[in-house]
């Protein structure tokens, strides 16, 4: 059996311009709240059992601060109090192409930016965002794993790592035929604008009918549009700066452009962490739309009595979505959802913000993560049998789809469902 490499890199440079490269990348992230955090971490280890890829290995090697060494060493060097000292005493050492190559796995196979660590810090530093940071000097020195990259530069062609925005007219259009609801498409005016993840437009249709179905039977003015419809925005996961932001920009511009008030964003966790938290990176204070998550949308369409559903009854429990939850605040919407479904609840373990992550992010996209991912899965499926309950549900589709690999592989019969899906399914007249 063959053994995967233990890094990936792309492009020409040679090790030392690789190297340039991650310090000049990580030097520009060197503001007051990222020297504040590295300065404050007082290597207590309370991270360590948040992580839950420390949790399920035991490897000191998986603790979260231990992750942010590249980071840690290149501020000492470039931008501490004391880096003039450090540099000329010699005590400041930047680090090396073999040791920006073996944090690879740390950065990428073995974090999923969940921000569990974040919470637990007793510090008050968010870890996970420094995680964040490293990856954009990895990104830039061309050492990130061989399929974030691919889907980097599918993106950076079409627009979306799924398909050219060309081709959205098309599979809109088929997606509609087989699922028997009417989907717009480049409407030129328009209330809502409505976005889709990859797997909307090619294995999970069905979300997407179901989004249509809920939205035509409100009668609101919606579209889909080729010129901004794929929100999962890979540059936020392998850290494309750039990229991030030509992605946002497509969504929120195309909504301006007609004329929507109201950006609709998929079952998607980094969706959400990329468009709903950090656009105004891009734009400022405020923005030109309002951005809404599905669940947000269904809680206040629900709330609000013009989408009524039948009680499906039972138990359920509920996987908390990292970015959506503990990183987005949507703990309660989420729940009211179940309730108005007429879900007994049965909490996880650890639920809400404290939630234990699928494993996916980027990493489901990493296939030589894919033992690691495999014992966090194991994990989560332990939690969920503990429950007992007859229902388990998500509103990530990318939790979907880590939790549905995780399930088949551990050939386990509970099928993660869909929160939009549900509520599609069990409209009342």
């Amino acid at each position: 059996m063959s053994v995967a490499a233990p890094y990936d890199q792309q492009g020409e440079l040679d090790d030392p311009a690789r190297v340039a490269a991650a310090m000049r990348r990580f030097a520009d992230g060197f503001g007051r709240t990222v020297a504040l955090h590295l300065e404050s971490c007082v290597r207590c280890g309370s991270c360590a059992q948040a992580c839950h890829f420390h949790r399920v290995t035991g490897d000191a090697k998986y603790t979260p601060v231990h992750k942010l060494e590249p980071l840690r060493r290149a501020y000492q060097r470039q931008a501490s109090p004391l880096a003039p000292l450090l540099r000329a005493l010699g005590l400041a050492r930047a680090p090396t192409i073999d040791e920006l190559r073996r944090w690879q796995e740390l950065l990428y196979d073995s974090c999923n930016l969940c921000g569990r660590c974040t919470l637990i810090c007793p510090m008050g530093i968010d870890i996970a965002e420094l995680v964040k940071q490293a990856r954009h000097g990895m990104h830039d020195a061309g050492l990130v794993p061989q399929r974030l990259g691919l889907m980097d530069r599918a993106a950076r062609h079409w627009g979306s790592t799924a398909t050219p925005g060309e081709d959205l007219p098309d599979i809109l259009a088929e997606a509609s035929a087989q699922h028997g609801v009417a989907i717009p498409c480049d409407l030129e005016r328009a209330d809502l604008l409505v976005t889709a993840a990859p797997a909307e437009l090619t294995e999970h249709t069905k979300a997407l009918a179901d989004a249509a179905r809920i939205l035509n039977r409100l009668g609101v003015r919606w579209t889909m549009h080729r010129d901004g419809f794929d929100a999962s925005n890979i540059g936020f996961n392998e850290g494309d700066l750039e990229l991030q932001e030509r992605l946002t920009r497509s969504l929120i511009d195309t909504a301006v452009k007609i004329g929507a008030k109201t950006l609709l964003l998929p079952e998607c966790g980094h969706a959400y962490g990329a468009a709903r938290w950090e656009a105004a990176r891009w734009y400022g204070a405020e923005l030109p739309v309002r951005i809404l998550h599905m669940t947000e949308f269904l809680d206040e369409e629900i709330a609000a009595g013009r989408i009524r559903v039948r009680k499906v009854g039972g138990s359920a429990t509920f996987h908390d979505p990292c970015q959506i939850v503990r990183r987005g605040g949507l703990e309660a919407a989420a729940r009211r959802v179940l309730a108005a479904l007429g879900f007994e609840l049965h909490e996880l373990p650890d639920h809400g913000v404290t939630g234990i992550c699928c494993g996916g992010g980027g990493v489901v996209s990493n296939l030589r993560a894919a033992p690691l991912r495999q014992r966090v899965f194991e994990l989560k499926r332990a939690q969920v049998d503990a429950t007992g309950a007859e229902h388990f549900v998500t509103s990530c589709g990318q939790c979907r789809i880590t939790l549905e690999m995780g399930a088949r592989q551990a050939q386990w019969r509970t099928a993660p469902e869909s929160l939009l899906e549900l509520v599609a399914d069990n409209l009342a007249d």
